[in-house]
């Protein structure tokens, strides 16, 4: 979308949940939280996927797959030169 707001695309058309689209800071790229098919809203403790494509749409590609969901990637983590990207990934620990 511009920045006004107008020309809305839609970059992604599987059957995955996809959410918190970051685009890198050269505007090339876009990594995003893809979630289970069916998934309501972007949950906690999901096992979710990173995945990367380019910022006009296109092929994804998967780069990691792990639990995790809403906390992942809520601010955009993008290195200055758009080379690396930081999230967060987590487990539960079961109370004894």
């Amino acid at each position: 979308m511009k920045r006004d707001g107008s020309g809305i695309k839609q970059l992604t058309f599987d059957e995955r949940v996809n959410w918190f689209p970051h685009i890198s800071t050269d505007a090339k790229k876009v990594v995003f939280l893809s979630f289970p098919e069916g998934t309501q809203g972007h949950p906690e403790n999901k096992d979710v996927i990173l995945r990367l494509m380019e910022s006009e749409g296109g092929e994804t590609k998967d780069l990691e797959s792990f639990f995790g969901g809403q906390g992942t990637i809520n601010v955009n983590s993008w290195a200055p030169d758009s080379r690396l990207f930081a999230y967060v990934e987590y487990s539960l620990e079961i109370a004894k």
